[in-house]
């Protein structure tokens, strides 16, 4: 356990100093994304990225999808509408043999980024390049973002993505400032 996931607490106890371990839970941080600024390229019209996130909750409709259009790559934007800190990241996908991502990269701190910024990038550019195994694939997997970048896929022309869920917590109070009026002294 990293000192992120845990929290000290020291006390005597018994005349002796013991240690309790307290894991901080991690949350599905869905219900902080920003739909409005959610958006993905190289997205089809009727498989988009806002149809996996629409109900703020994990998506289990096997009509709703994410699908790559005209090859396998995707750039994803998540943007979050308070402070958090990601911890992981759940990428579900089904469909036909070979859609399934493969290589993805991950970005952090970039107010907008397009494929020609995403396609050569390697670590350091990238916060993070993972070269899934046909087990990851297949099992799932937590991977440690603001956009993610979808490299490539199993060898179709198509990429997708049925489901994705983001770990952590939340750190920072509301970023939506829609709901602000300007009010003026009398």
């Amino acid at each position: 356990m990293s000192d992120d996931e845990v929290s000290w607490n020291s006390r005597l106890l018994h005349g002796g100093l013991t240690r309790t371990y307290v894991c901080v839970p991690q949350q599905s941080l869905l219900e902080s994304l920003d739909l409005n600024q959610l958006n993905c390229l190289n997205e089809t019209a009727e498989h988009n990225v806002k149809s996996i996130f629409i109900s703020r909750k994990q998506n289990t409709s096997s009509s709703a999808y994410l699908l790559s259009d005209a090859d396998e790559q995707l750039l994803i934007n998540i943007p979050f509408v308070r402070g958090v800190r990601v911890k992981s990241l759940l990428i579900k996908s089904s469909g036909e043999p070979g859609q399934q991502p493969r290589k993805i990269k991950l970005f952090i701190n970039h107010s907008s980024l397009g494929f020609e910024d995403v396609q050569d990038a390697e670590e350091p550019e990238a916060s993070q390049v993972i070269e899934l195994t046909d087990e990851q694939v297949t099992r799932g997997r937590r991977i440690p973002l603001r956009f993610i970048f979808v490299a490539g896929n199993e060898g179709d022309d198509q990429t997708r993505i049925d489901g994705i869920d983001i770990f952590g917590l939340v750190t920072g109070g509301n970023k939506d400032l829609s709901g602000l009026r300007n009010v003026e002294e009398v």
